[in-house]
C-alpha cells in the first residue's frame, strides 16, 4: 500500500531559494574553507568550477528526462543525498515547479529526525509524496521480519510495487559510483526490465552525455544525477548552497551501542540484545538509513567546515564504513540490485 502526502502539484516550489529543505540557500560559488569547489583552475573566467559542471550535469540531466519521459519520480528520504538531489531538481525547473512527485520506502525503522525532516521539506514546496511502507507489507504476511532486524533489503518489493502501481517510467536515485563498487557499474540511465531487475550486461554506453532512455512497455529507467559526484562534492555543494540538513550529521550526543564493530542506535528493531550496553558518545552519521545496519561514526565534526575537512583525509567510503548491510558478503549491493533495489 502506498500512501501520498500533500497535494497534486508542486506549487510554488521554486519560489525564493529553490533549496532542498526548509532553509533557505544563499545560491553564491564560493567554497568553504578546507574544501573550495575548485574554482575556474584555468584563469579563465568563463570556466565553470568543479562544482559548477557538477550542478550542470545534473539539472541536464533532470531536464532530460523531464523531455524523455511521461511518469518520473524522486525517491527522497531525507538523506543528504537526495536532499541535494531535490535541490538541483528545483533549481533545474525554477521558477516553474517541481514537476515530479517524490517516493519513500518507509522501513519503519527511520531516524525520526529524518522522517520530521522529510515531512517538512515537503510542506515547505508543497509537493507530493508517496510512502511505501514495510511495515504494511509485514503486517499483511507479504514479507517477513529478518532474524537480524534488519529491513533494508525488504524494501525491495515495496518500491518494485509502488513502481509498478503508480506507473513510474523514470525513478531518480541519489547513488554515487564512489559509494560502493557495484553502484561504480551503474550508467546514468540503468535499464531495469519488467521484474525491476538490474543486468549489467544491458547497459547502455553513454558517450558525451546521450542518454538513452528508450524501454519496452513494463520496464523503467533509474536515473542517477550524482553519478559522478564524491561525498566530498556533495559537501563542498552543501557548504556552498548553504543547503539544511538533519541534525544527525553533524557530531552530537547520542545513545549508541556496539556491535560487529558499529555503533548503532537503540530503537524497537531490536538493539540492544542482551550483553550490549549502551554508553553516551559524541558521534555523527555519514549516510542515513534503516536503523539497525546504519552505524554512526565517532566525531566532533558539528560544523559543515569541520565535516569537510574530516571526509578530506577519511579513506573509507561512507557506506564502506557505516552500513552493515553491505557487509553481508563481497557481492551483497550487487545482488539486491540485481533484485531491483536501489
Amino acid at each position: 500500500m502506498t500512501s501520498v502526502i500533500g497535494p497534486t502539484s508542486a506549487t510554488g516550489a521554486a519560489t525564493g531559494s529553490g533549496t532542498a529543505g526548509p532553509a533557505a540557500a544563499t545560491g553564491t560559488d564560493s567554497g568553504t574553507d578546507g574544501g573550495t569547489d575548485g574554482g575556474a583552475a584555468s584563469g579563465d573566467p568563463r570556466a565553470l568550477s568543479h562544482l559548477d559542471a557538477l550542478e550542470s550535469e545534473a539539472v541536464h540531466i533532470f531536464r532530460e528526462v523531464a523531455g524523455e519521459f511521461e511518469r518520473p519520480v524522486i525517491l527522497f528520504s531525507g538523506g543528504k543525498d537526495s536532499i541535494v538531489m531535490l535541490h538541483l531538481a528545483l533549481k533545474a525547473f525554477r521558477p516553474a515547479a517541481v514537476p515530479f512527485a517524490l517516493l519513500h520506502v518507509d522501513t519503519g525503522h527511520n531516524f525520526p529526525e529524518v522522517l520530521d525532516y522529510r515531512d517538512r521539506t515537503v510542506a515547505a514546496h508543497r509537493l507530493r509524496l508517496h510512502v511505501a511502507s514495510v511495515q504494511e507489507y509485514i503486517d499483511r504476511g507479504e514479507l517477513r521480519e529478518r532474524p537480524d532486524g534488519t529491513r533494508n533489503p525488504l524494501q525491495t518489493v515495496p518500491l518494485l510495487d509502488a513502481i509498478t502501481r503508480n506507473r513510474f517510467d523514470a525513478v531518480f536515485g541519489g547513488g554515487r559510483r564512489d559509494e560502493e563498487k557495484a553502484r561504480a557499474k551503474e550508467r546514468v540511465f540503468s535499464l531495469r526490465d519488467e521484474f525491476g531487475a538490474w543486468d549489467p550486461r544491458r547497459q547502455r554506453p553513454e558517450l558525451w552525455q546521450l542518454y538513452n532512455g528508450r524501454h519496452a512497455p513494463g520496464e523503467h529507467v533509474r536515473v542517477f544525477p550524482l553519478s559522478n559526484w564524491t561525498e566530498l562534492d556533495v559537501w563542498q555543494y552543501i557548504a556552498r548552497e548553504n543547503i539544511e540538513l538533519p541534525a544527525i550529521y553533524y557530531a552530537h550526543e547520542r545513545e549508541v551501542f556496539l556491535r560487529n564493530g558499529m555503533w548503532l542506535a537503540p530503537g524497537d528493531w531490536g538493539g540492544p540484545r542482551d550483553g550490549e550496553r549502551t554508553e553516551k558518545r559524541r558521534v555523527r552519521y555519514r549516510t542515513v538509513g534503516d536503523m539497525s545496519c546504519t552505524g554512526a561514526v565517532d566525531s566532533d565534526a558539528d560544523t559543515i567546515d569541520k565535516v569537510i575537512a574530516e571526509i578530506a583525509v577519511s579513506r573509507l567510503t561512507e557506506r564502506g564504513a557505516t552500513r552493515a548491510d553491505d557487509k553481508l558478503s563481497e557481492a551483497a549491493m550487487e545482488d539486491r540490485k540485481r533484485e531491483g533495489y536501489f
